[in-house]
This record gives C-alpha cells, sequence and structure tokens, in this order.
C-alpha cells in the first residue's frame, strides 16, 4: 500500500524543489478555489474560473510534458496509469470549452461546473493516491527535485486555456506551447480588462477577446499540435474505457 502525497510532509516528498510539493501546493490552491466556487455567480463566479484556469491548464500542461513521459519509462504500468489521467484532463478540456459558449444564467452552466468539479477532484485523487507515490518509490529525491525545477520552468510558460484539439503527449503538446501560451495570455490580460474595467471599454475588448478565441482555435488545429495524441484523449467519438 502506498502512501498518499496528501498524507506526507515536505521533508518525506524531498523537500520545497520536489515535484510532489510543488503539485500537491497547487492541489491545495486548487481545493481553496473550488470551494470558492461554489454558490459563486454572475461577475464574481467568472473571476474564479479564471483563477482556476491558470491554476489548472499550465499544471496540467507541465505533468503532460514532463512527468508522464517520465513514469511510462520508470513503471511497468505507467502507460496505464498515465492514460487515465490524460483523459480526466482532456474532459476537463472539453468541459471548460462548452462553458466559455455559454452565457451567465444558462440553465446549462450548473452541471457542467458541478462535473467539472467532480474531474477535478478526481484527478487530484488518482495523482496524489496512484501516480506519484509510486513515482516517489521509483526515483531519487534528487531526480524529484530536477523534476521539480523542469515541471515548473515549463508551467511558467504553458498555455493557461482549454485546447481539446491539441495533444496531451509529446512532441504535440511540447510543440504547441509557445503559440497558445502568448495567445492564452493576451486573452487572459483582455478578460481581466473587460472584468475590472470601465463599461465604455467592454465592447472593444469583448471583440479582442473573440478575435483571440478564433486565433488560437485556428492554431490548435494545425497537425503538428495534435501529433503523439492517443485516440482515447482526442477529440469526438471517444474510444472505450474513457474517462466521463
Amino acid at each position: 500500500m502506498y502512501a498518499s502525497v496528501a498524507h506526507q510532509s515536505d521533508t518525506e516528498l524531498g523537500g520545497p524543489l520536489s515535484v510532489l510539493v510543488r503539485q500537491k501546493r497547487d492541489h491545495i490552491r486548487l481545493n481553496a478555489l473550488l470551494a470558492e466556487l461554489q454558490g459563486s455567480a454572475g461577475p464574481g463566479q467568472g473571476e474564479v474560473l479564471r483563477r482556476i484556469y491558470r491554476l489548472v491548464f499550465p499544471h496540467a500542461f507541465a505533468e503532460e510534458a514532463v512527468l508522464w513521459p517520465v513514469m511510462r519509462r520508470v513503471l511497468p504500468d505507467g502507460e496505464e496509469l498515465t492514460l487515465e489521467v490524460e483523459q480526466e484532463h482532456q474532459e476537463v478540456n472539453e468541459l471548460v470549452t462548452r462553458l466559455e459558449l455559454l452565457q451567465d444564467g444558462d440553465p446549462g452552466r450548473g452541471p457542467l461546473l458541478d462535473r467539472l468539479a467532480t474531474v477535478l477532484g478526481e484527478d487530484v485523487r488518482d495523482e496524489e493516491d496512484k501516480l506519484f507515490p509510486r513515482l516517489q518509490e521509483q526515483v531519487s529525491v534528487r531526480r524529484l527535485r530536477l523534476l521539480g525545477v523542469a515541471w515548473e520552468i515549463l508551467r511558467r510558460t504553458a498555455p493557461t486555456r482549454a485546447h481539446p484539439v491539441v495533444a496531451r503527449r509529446p512532441p504535440g503538446n511540447a510543440l504547441a506551447a509557445v503559440p497558445l501560451s502568448i495567445l492564452d495570455r493576451l486573452r487572459d490580460a483582455t478578460d481581466l480588462a473587460l472584468l475590472r474595467g470601465p463599461e465604455r471599454f467592454a465592447p472593444p475588448l469583448r471583440k479582442a477577446g473573440d478575435a483571440l478565441r478564433r486565433a488560437a482555435h485556428a492554431v490548435e488545429q494545425l497537425p503538428p499540435f495534435t501529433r503523439g495524441e492517443d485516440p482515447s484523449t482526442s477529440t469526438g467519438p471517444r474510444a472505450s474505457g474513457t474517462a466521463g
């Protein structure tokens, strides 16, 4: 029986540089944001969702590019374990994409938000209870710290939005990182200005946000960015055994 990362101290997990400590801290922040999301509405809900997206998508992108390839190499069942989490990540991307098409007050938002919170919670539990304890057993503390540094560097430069078309695996996700990260951060700045700025600026900001969204959608469709994808995490009909 493996000890969950959630029940281990930072020292046991390899210290502050360890990728396990960094992951655990992000998960704690996510749980707080999900609690804040409950009962929120209107612009306040949009602000909480923006913070969730800025946390979740770079976090997952860095996992898929840095951690999961290592787990597939060092664990005999690493392919199965990481694919399950990739399927959860894909469902999160698809749920958020659907949410972004709905206006505030649309009755369809509630079920989508509930499902989003459920999948994110399942993802945290799978990682902390199943994946990370197995990784901890197989690699040295020094390796965990090196992975932590690599994961943090990539997380800080990763896309911050849902991109369900982009591959969940290298090389596609690695190739997509730079152009989508630039577009996403421009969209984030536009959305923040829309939430906090004067109403007279709202029309041009919405127009700019729509243009950036269309540009990101066009970029993520480029063939190089879908390479490496497992069929069960691609858009369209899912293979059997896919989460959700």
